[in-house]
């Protein structure tokens, strides 16, 4: 792996755009973002406890975004100290309903 400087990449990114590859330097971190979070799933689930304990999301949507069925979920929360909210809509049930039909099937 190699370190690029700051300025370094500061100029890359003004010249994405001119490779062809990427319509700009925010088009490319997008997909760069989306790139390492599929790699790295530790870090989905660091990111959806975070969001979920600032109550920025809900339960069905921490599932989602760790790639966790429900069950998971809560024992990494309760690991982790982070206290559940019981106030769940019909639609989040039924989002995470059809969330843990869809990992099982994996």
């Amino acid at each position: 792996m190699f370190d690029v400087s700051e300025e370094l990449m500061k100029k890359e990114l003004e010249v994405i755009s001119k490779t062809g590859l990427y319509r700009d330097g925010e088009e490319f971190i997008k997909e760069a973002v989306n790139t390492l979070l599929a790699a790295r799933k530790d870090l989905r689930v660091s990111i959806a406890c975070e969001l979920y304990k600032k109550g920025e999301i809900s339960l069905g949507k921490a599932c989602e975004i760790a790639s966790l069925n429900i069950e998971e979920m809560k024992e990494v929360l309760y690991k982790r100290g982070i206290k559940r909210r019981e106030n769940v809509s019909a639609e989040e049930m039924e989002s995470m309903a059809k969330k843990a039909i869809e990992l099982a099937r994996r």
